[in-house]
């Protein structure tokens, strides 16, 4: 298998087993925070901050979280959840732009 077909096998391998693995959250929430949407307040603004600019999460976002109902097991993995699908999201978007100047290039293009 080639390197880059066995990355994209382990990264889907992560995908799956944060969203579908066991775990105390349940597959819904746990997609909804990969996904980063569909999340009911406070925890939409946890994990809002998770995926756009984590640096700026602090105590009182989890403790509003936890306050809400979760367990710290359920934050942990849906702060996870979160944090995977942003990079995931990156992930693809840099695949695909490199996939489109590639494409670009065309087959006589020299390296």
């Amino acid at each position: 298998m080639p390197d880059e077909d066995r990355k994209r096998a382990v990264h889907q391998a992560l995908v799956d087993r944060v969203l579908h693995g066991d775990g105390r959250a349940s597959a819904e929430l746990r997609a909804r925070a990969f996904r980063n949407e569909g999340l009911a307040p406070p925890l939409d603004a946890l994990i809002g901050k998770v995926a756009d600019s984590p640096a700026q999460v602090t105590e009182a976002d989890l403790a509003a979280a936890k306050a809400s109902g979760c367990t710290e097991d359920q934050l942990f993995e849906l702060v996870v959840c979160a944090a995977v699908g942003r990079s995931s999201r990156m992930y693809e978007a840099g695949l695909a732009a490199l996939a489109e100047a590639t494409a670009e290039e065309g087959p006589d293009h020299a390296p």
